[in-house]
């Protein structure tokens, strides 16, 4: 029985583009090294063409490319975001059927509210690892319900009204958000040494930026049980920050993001839109050179988290970095880039007005003395 495991720790996948191996095979010995490893889904796999109205829909990714986040290493995804209904409920059952045939575990998403809320648990050298996933942006119509497929969710202040959409300002938890919290952490504590939940949230393309739900929402999460929160959505990375010793992840950025959806060049009338609007909305200017991967400029400077594992004692947290080459394939940097990001996270935690970390020449984080 091991005393001390290693997880591996992705922010979002999104794999819509042919030969999904070659796009994962420059971070996946790092992920096949850990012990186990965790990532996010950003959206459906399946060949259903049914679009969900309302929101810019995802289009369903190949589902036979979900092969390839099992060879790479991939044994558990989170799955509650804004896009994984924009396929429907066909979307959520193919992806999940396919998910379970590969043997790859799964929490946040569901034919109903109650199968979207349960933990997933994987053992692994004699610990075991729950996962939570839940969606703090929205929109509405991607929440499960008692009888609708969906999502995982957490209820969020805003200062709007109306159906809740990602680019809502949100201001806070409220008691629903902790009792939820409470009760799947409370449950995935029952069955696991160790709980890890995921968080769907931030604003999307801003570099540094953390609202300050987000850091109440994690800590709530923390101070209701949890030993690890790690986040996505944003599409760039945040800082890291602690809280009763135990990490949160406030942005793990991309994991492996290769999409033509979001260029300005296709024929989807609404993903076209969307890809001139949220350069307006945010402004940046992608690099032609990144064509699957069309962020802001600072999107380049990524991370794969490590989470280091002991039986009754809070994880340690670390990053090995991650650079991203055009048109979109993440790779595992040089030396000399890997301190160049782990500086730009160490500037981008202090940006966000979190508490200062440093960041070892092995990758190990701490909050700074």
């Amino acid at each position: 029985m091991a005393d001390v495991i290693t997880v591996a720790v992705t922010g979002d996948l999104v794999l819509d583009e042919p030969d999904p191996g070659y796009w994962l095979a420059g971070i996946a010995p790092a992920l096949r090294k850990a012990d186990f490893t965790i990532g996010h889904l950003e959206v459906p796999h399946t060949d259903s063409a049914f679009e969900v109205e309302g929101d810019v829909p995802a289009p369903g990714a190949p589902l036979e490319n979900l092969a390839a986040l099992a060879e790479a290493g991939f044994g558990m995804l989170s799955l509650a975001g804004n896009h994984i209904a924009d396929c429907g409920a066909q979307g959520i059952a193919d992806t999940t059927a396919e998910l379970d045939r590969l043997g790859i575990l799964h929490a946040g998403a569901g034919k109903d509210l109650a199968q979207a809320s349960r933990h997933a648990v994987a053992r692994i050298g004699g610990q075991s690892i729950a996962l939570l996933s839940y969606n703090c942006v929205g929109p509405e119509l991607s929440w499960a319900g008692e009888d609708r497929a969906g999502c995982a969710w957490l209820p969020l202040t805003a200062e709007e009204d109306g159906p809740v959409t990602p680019l809502f300002d949100f201001t806070g938890i409220t008691p629903e958000t902790r009792a939820i919290l409470q009760a799947g952490i409370a449950a995935a504590r029952a069955d696991a040494d160790h709980v890890i939940v995921a968080l769907h949230k931030g604003r999307v393309h801003t570099p540094a930026f953390v609202a300050d739900y987000e850091r109440e929402v994690a800590r709530a999460a923390i101070d209701c049980g949890a030993d690890t929160v790690i986040s996505h959505h944003a599409h760039i990375v945040r800082g890291i920050e602690f809280h009763r010793e135990r990490p949160i992840f406030h942005g793990l950025g991309n994991g492996c993001v290769v999409t033509s959806a979001l260029s300005p060049d296709q024929d989807h009338p609404a993903r076209k839109e969307w890809a001139r609007r949220r350069k307006e909305l945010f402004g940046f200017e992608p690099d032609p050179a990144y064509r699957l991967a069309p962020f802001h400029p600072e999107a380049i400077n990524a991370f794969i988290g490590q989470l280091v594992l002991r039986k009754g004692r809070p994880p340690t947290a670390a990053i090995v970095p991650v650079h991203v080459e055009a048109p979109g394939r993440p790779v595992l940097a040089t030396a000399q880039r890997g301190r160049e990001i782990a500086d730009y996270l160490e500037s981008i935690t202090q940006a966000a007005g979190l508490p200062p970390i440093t960041i070892a020449a092995d990758g190990k984080v701490q909050a700074a003395a």
